[in-house]
């Protein structure tokens, strides 16, 4: 029986999905993909990853629309949800909707190495 947390990583630039992927793998743990919101949602509401690394710009549906909806769900209400994006925190302050909906973290993509982000995934996740 696999017992490897689950990240969910929602994001439509190719290169940092694959970054983030590795990096994730490495990092012991199990990933999924998802290249826009639509089909972040779909896979997020079928398979109840542990946590969602999410960006805010992509086509289809955009990240906030996506939790939006994910937090409608019962199971949604709570899975622990990481805003990667290219957004300033300044673009956050101006859309309230982000902190209504609770993201877990809200990184700017510039402003965080690859390290700090996985850290950050490892520690929510409680694996040490």
């Amino acid at each position: 029986m696999n017992n490897k947390k689950i990240v969910l990583i929602t994001e439509d630039e190719k290169s940092l999905r694959e970054a983030l992927h590795d990096k994730l793998i490495n990092s012991g743990l199990k990933v999924i993909e998802a290249k826009d919101g639509e089909e972040g949602l779909g896979i997020s509401l079928k398979e109840h990853p542990d946590l969602i690394l999410l960006d805010l710009l992509m086509p289809k549906m955009d990240g906030m629309s996506m939790l939006k909806k994910l937090r409608s769900d019962e199971w949604g209400k709570t899975v622990p949800v990481i805003i990667l994006t290219n957004l300033s925190s300044a673009d956050e302050g101006r859309n309230k909707d982000i902190t209504n909906l609770e993201p877990t973290y809200y990184f700017v993509k510039t402003e965080k190495s690859m390290e700090e982000i996985v850290e950050k995934i490892k520690d929510r996740l409680g694996i040490v």
